[in-house]
């Protein structure tokens, strides 16, 4: 089977849905050039056209060339590159490329479903209370007291902890975890195996202990050893807003006595760990892999790329930006863009970057003034 045969394989063609091209331009709130009645059924790369019923997405200019042999099927490109794509028969224009994206594939979009109602091998404990229309699956635990919003789906193998609180139209996928007391907005949707509402990693030694030790000394010795490790119970709960989206085994701890939060309309990536009192604030981005160790304060709409890590009791200012694998390990003003380990203004990573470039150069700079002072000294006359 070669490549193009196996990509247009039925086991795989899993968009089902069809629509116009009038239909979809509309729905994209874009302009349409040609036939509006043409209907595709799929999305295509410009390299993955099997059909007529394809949609090509051809935004960047540079795909363009790869439909110079499928000038009638139907692309969506860039409003600023209509002239370059005058050779295709239809075509709509998008202004913003990304946010058509976003719109063309909840379009498509197809979720695993569950079946209305709870399946008869869920366990609902006495004195939770379900909401209208849900959609409980097989294996979902459901805890004394929890309540469980309208219309909200819980996929199989799917834990909710006593009194828990899952909002209304919230999504929780196969293999999650969700705390005792911890709550849930509205319309969050959680991916497979993530986990919300563990205890914080928090101790404390029964005397001065090697960290408390070393954070109070500038020596590079440790002076002192952890004869014992005795658990800070968390006794607060992880507090998730509305419209929160958390990705596939990511952790968020409950707080110890002041809860962990998460604002609303953030978006955390996976594999994501979140520690105990954390306040996250609205609209905030959290890429892959990022550290937030305990009682970090994030303001709104902060952007962490992927392995950033931000040391406890940090606190970052709106509109922050981390560059990926950022060591954040003080305070961040509002609107700064950082990087580096640790973390500095963007400015001076890029000084950094550039005086490491010239290391090897400078290097060789110093050995060759070297042999000349050599030389000198050697013969004692001038160069």
């Amino acid at each position: 089977m070669t490549f193009g045969e196996f990509v247009s394989h039925p086991c795989i063609a899993v968009m089902t849905k069809t629509y116009t091209l009038q239909e979809i331009a509309a729905a994209i709130d874009a302009p349409l050039i040609g036939d509006g009645a043409q209907t595709v059924t799929r999305l295509a790369h410009p390299a993955d056209i099997t059909g007529d019923a394809c949609l090509a997405l051809a935004m960047d200019a540079k795909l363009l060339p790869l439909l110079e042999n499928h000038k009638n099927t139907p692309a969506i490109v860039a409003a600023q590159n209509e002239e370059e794509s005058g050779f295709l028969t239809t075509r709509i224009l998008v202004a913003r490329p990304r946010l058509a994206i976003a719109k063309l594939t909840a379009l498509f979009a197809e979720p695993v479903s569950v079946a209305p109602g709870i399946h008869p091998l869920a366990v609902v404990e006495p004195g939770a209370v379900l909401g209208q229309n849900p959609s409980i699956g097989p294996f979902v635990y459901i805890g004394a007291g929890a309540r469980i919003g309208d219309n909200a789906v819980l996929h199989p193998q799917s834990y909710i902890g006593p009194n828990a609180v899952i909002g209304r139209d919230a999504l929780i996928y196969a293999g999650v975890k969700i705390g005792a007391r911890t709550v849930i907005g509205d319309r969050a949707i959680i991916h497979f195996n993530a986990s919300i509402g563990a205890d914080g990693f928090s101790f404390v030694t029964p005397q001065t202990g090697s960290v408390e030790a070393a954070k109070s000394s500038a020596s590079s010795t440790v002076t002192k050893s952890n004869t014992a490790l005795i658990r800070i119970y968390s006794l607060a709960p992880a507090m998730i807003g509305d419209d929160v989206e958390i990705g596939a085994n990511s952790s968020i701890d409950r707080g110890t006595i002041a809860s962990t939060c998460i604002g609303n309309g953030t978006k955390i990536d996976n594999q994501v760990q979140i520690g105990h009192n954390v306040r996250i604030g609205d609209n905030c981005m959290i890429c892959g892999r990022v550290g937030i160790a305990g009682s970090a304060v994030i303001g709104d709409r902060v952007v962490l790329g992927g392995a950033a890590g931000v040391a406890d009791h940090v606190t970052i200012g709106d509109d922050a930006i981390a560059m990926a694998m950022s060591g954040i390990a003080g305070n961040v003003p509002p609107r700064s863009i950082v990087g580096g380990a640790p973390a500095v203004p963007r400015e001076r990573v890029m000084e950094n970057m550039f005086n490491l470039g010239r290391l090897k150069h400078n290097f060789k700079k110093i050995e060759e003034l070297t042999e000349r002072v050599a030389r000198l000294e050697k013969t004692g006359k001038k160069d």
